[in-house]
């Protein structure tokens, strides 16, 4: 064999990177390198665009804020005017389309101290005429626009299944019932306190009832629903909240001992539009919806006694 023959063919420098494949081949498989990107790519955002739509499909929707260029009205209410007032709102907003009421409930001191501190709101609901008053003293509210809208009353409540054997008011004061009453800074827990002053007076109660039944006291709440909460959860064994705290849903959830007129403090709840309401024409508006008959018979479907 010649040298020639012996040696081994070698392909091009521009072949033996494609294991000497001719240059057709490698165009081509170029190409299909590229036509393969360019299928992951649309793939990936195809993935992208169906797990974007997963997601929105999934996620809750935002609460509309309203139609466009809607007025908010904003009520500072008393804990327990949060279902009356909440239906007395859908009903305004009803008759006022370009009109989203907002709320914030809670303690009638609470509310009381925010407006002091620079909050702003329209309208302001108290379960008291102390707070009210309060409220006039720091310039939050014109003195003589507040009016009486609402009157309640006091009512024992303890567990559905009643663990203590609560079955009279005597029973506030034996030892070793848990007992949840509202601070005294809330308008309730004052409520509360006058009453069980009023039973002390009593014969049927004796002078020291007022003192034991506080001996009993477990624990002080800042507004009327956490006493209700706690009672209805079974974490104490009876509790003093106003009458329009049990109606409806929480009706079932707790049993109930009616107070007396005679120890019984009727609530006195006021209204007034603010002094430096953002909406003043919406507040007098919504001041004078509450205390219309169409207003008065939502707060009595709630157990409110009228106004006047």
């Amino acid at each position: 064999m010649s040298r020639q023959s012996a040696t081994r063919w070698r392909a091009p420098v521009g072949d033996r990177a494609l294991g000497g494949r001719p240059a057709r081949l490698r165009r081509a498989l170029r190409c299909g390198l590229a036509v393969l990107c360019l299928l992951a790519v649309g793939a990936l955002a195809v993935a992208c665009a169906a797990a974007g739509a997963a997601q929105s499909t999934n996620e809750p929707a935002a609460r509309p804020a309203g139609p466009p260029g809607a007025r908010t009205l904003t009520i500072f209410a008393a804990a327990s005017l949060s279902e009356s007032f909440g239906e007395l709102g859908k009903q305004f907003e009803t008759s006022h389309p370009d009109v989203r009421v907002s709320f914030n409930f809670a303690g009638s001191q609470q509310l009381r101290a925010q407006l002091a501190d620079g909050a702003r709101a329209d309208v302001f609901a108290s379960a008291n005429v102390a707070e009210m008053n309060n409220a006039v003293a720091a310039g939050s509210v014109v003195s003589g626009t507040q009016q009486t809208f609402a009157h309640n009353r006091l009512i024992v409540i303890f567990p559905p299944d009643n663990p203590a054997r609560i079955g009279s008011l005597a029973d506030l004061a034996r030892p070793g019932v848990k007992l949840d009453l509202a601070d005294m800074t809330v308008p309730v827990g004052q409520y509360a306190l006058d009453m069980l002053a009023r039973m002390s007076q009593d014969p049927t109660y004796g002078p020291g009832f007022r003192a034991g039944a506080l001996a009993n006291v477990v624990s002080l709440e800042d507004s009327v629903k956490s006493v209700v909460a706690k009672v209805s959860l079974g974490e104490v064994d009876a509790g003093i909240v106003y009458a329009t705290d049990v109606t409806g849903s929480p009706a079932r959830r707790v049993g109930t001992l009616q107070v007396p007129d005679r120890f019984n403090q009727p609530a006195t709840y006021p209204i007034a539009p603010l002094a430096h309401a953002p909406q003043p024409v919406l507040a007098q508006q919504f001041v004078d919806f509450v205390l219309s008959p169409a207003g008065q018979q939502v707060l009595a479907g709630y157990g409110f006694l009228p106004g006047r």
